[in-house]
């Protein structure tokens, strides 16, 4: 069963930083592409960044500039080191791998989340 791992959750004021880090339970390059969602209370989850087993990254609109997205195949670790943080980017960010199944379907597997709360 494939596990994700979630850490570098905290509080924050904002402007200031934090890494987010998603270590796998298998090979990374089983998942392609591996990503971050949130979701802030009262909304919906949002995907924030994207990267793909090439290396190619796709960001949420809002934060592009301030976090980016990387990973460390031989730790099987994707990381979101977030700068700049503003209180809007409170939420619960959870880790993605998707598995691609065929026929343009995949599998997402989700980590447990972990809380980033960012004070003015």
């Amino acid at each position: 069963q494939v596990q994700l791992v979630e850490s570098g959750g905290g509080l924050v004021q904002a402007g200031g930083s934090l890494k987010l880090s998603c270590t796998t339970s298998g090979s990374i390059f089983s998942f392609n592409p591996m990503g971050w969602y949130r979701q802030a209370p009262g909304k919906q989850r949002e995907l924030v960044a994207l990267i793909t087993r090439g290396g190619s990254r796709n960001y949420l609109d809002s934060v592009r500039g301030r976090f980016t997205i990387s990973r460390d195949n031989a730790k099987n670790t994707v990381y979101l080191q977030m700068e700049h943080l503003k209180p809007e980017d409170t939420a619960v960010y959870y880790c993605d791998a998707r598995e691609y199944l065929g026929s343009n379907e995949y599998s997402h597997y989700w980590g447990q989340g972990t809380v980033v709360t960012v004070s003015s």
